[in-house]
């Protein structure tokens, strides 16, 4: 099987609005979440539909991602990428919703893998690896992020 598929859903004891604000600021990320994104440019943008040509951190290196990225305004976002030197795509979606005590996080990401080889290498690292590190670089980074945005100050 080509596909990994990775799921995951959490709790933040904050707002959604506040929440939004900062999963759906790109250009941040390297300084928000600097465990998974080394660089983001958005090159273009209409409306809510952005490409992003990026450097993201996976396993240790700095490999470069195309991105297709649609917000959902208040919602979350959807995201496609293409990693061209691993021969990789895939499709996440980062979707919020209103919980009591908080904001509800939905994550998936589906990631194909065309390389038989790197199949061999990346299924069992990535089906125990990638999720639990995905949420301490990022879930886990949320509350201190919120806990430093003005927005989310009295």
């Amino acid at each position: 099987m080509k596909t990994i598929d990775l799921r995951g859903s959490w709790l933040i004891e904050a707002p959604r609005t506040a929440v939004y604000d900062i999963i759906s600021d790109f250009e941040a990320m390297p300084r928000n979440f600097p465990k998974v994104a080394h660089r983001l440019t958005i090159v273009q943008k209409e409306g809510f539909d952005l490409t992003i040509e990026a450097e993201a951190k996976s396993l240790g290196r700095i490999i470069p991602v195309s991105m297709q990225a649609r917000l959902l305004p208040g919602k979350g976002y959807i995201v496609d990428t293409v990693n061209e030197t691993l021969g990789t795509d895939g499709h996440e979606e980062l979707i919020l919703h209103d919980e009591r005590g908080g904001t509800r996080i939905e994550y998936s990401y589906k990631l194909n893998i065309h390389r038989w080889w790197l199949r061999l290498l990346a299924r069992p690292l990535l089906g125990w690896y990638a999720l639990p590190f995905w949420k301490k670089a990022v879930i886990d980074r949320l509350p201190l992020i919120l806990d430093e945005s003005p927005s989310t100050q009295d």
